[in-house]
């Protein structure tokens, strides 16, 4: 395994308030990495870190060898695109308008767009589902619908690296796992996916590598068949279950048993 994108020994919090210490991970390159556990344990501030929102207070994180902190916002913004919880979109901007601020770290400082900014926007537009709706007011739009609109403008920015931040929020359960199916697919054409997700079942069943998160530490990660079991889910989450195979997928599936 190969990790271009790193956390070392990291101590994480909001002013006197710490989250998170020791924390040491490796994403994996080429795959889809699935954050999991309970509201409040740090998922959320472990992804700020990693996209330079959120300054370490010890410890580093690297993408290349190299402290984020050291690479140019637009070098960085061309290699990680990250989609935040609670985006507000400006006021009367058009889906498309929106989708199109994704092509900035590959502007110049005019900002003029070019045909390959436009084709990303349109290429990012059709994958999420949202052509259709390009120039309605996104204000307009029901809350799965700006999801969806979010998403391609991460999409658009055309970055080896994809973080989000529970990206299925607001959506039906369909277009979450067409969501899903879609960060699988963007996997498999060499992208590198890591997702804060809630539903431990869809982790299972679309992610290569889950890492489970408990009070602000990592109490296990790796492959969802070597690291998912009832010990797990009573250990992280507090929930007796059993775990067995799903019989569509063979992957891991919890079922409580409360």
């Amino acid at each position: 395994m190969t990790s271009r994108l790193t956390a070392e020994d990291l101590k994480l919090g909001y002013g006197e308030r710490v989250v998170s210490t020791r924390v040491s991970l490796e994403i994996p390159d080429g795959a889809f990495t699935a954050i999991v556990g309970p509201n409040a344990c740090g998922k959320s501030t472990l992804l700020k870190a990693f996209v330079r929102l959120l300054t370490p207070t010890s410890g580093t994180v690297r993408l290349d060898g190299r402290d984020v902190g050291s690479h140019r916002p637009k070098q960085f913004a061309r290699q990680v695109g990250f989609l935040p919880q609670g985006l507000i979109a400006p006021e009367n901007i058009t889906v498309r308008r929106l989708v199109a601020r994704g092509r900035y770290p590959h502007q110049s400082l005019l900002g003029t767009g070019t045909a390959a900014d436009e084709e990303a926007v349109r290429t990012a537009m059709a994958v999420a589902g949202v052509t259709e709706l390009a120039e309605r007011p996104v204000e307009e739009l029901s809350g799965g619908q700006r999801q969806r609109v979010w998403i391609a403008m991460v999409l658009a920015q055309e970055t080896p690296y994809l973080l989000l931040d529970e990206p299925t929020t607001f959506l039906d359960i369909t277009h979450q796992y067409e969501l899903l199916a879609l960060f699988a697919r963007l996997r498999d054409e060499g992208r590198t996916v890591v997702a804060v997700l809630h539903d431990i079942n869809q982790a299972c069943r679309f992610a290569d590598h889950i890492v489970a998160m408990k009070a602000g530490r990592i109490v296990a990660q790796g492959a969802p068949k070597e690291v998912v079991d009832a010990a797990l889910m009573e250990e992280v989450f507090g929930l007796p279950s059993l775990v067995m195979p799903n019989p569509a997928t063979g992957t891991p599936m919890v079922v409580p048993t409360v």
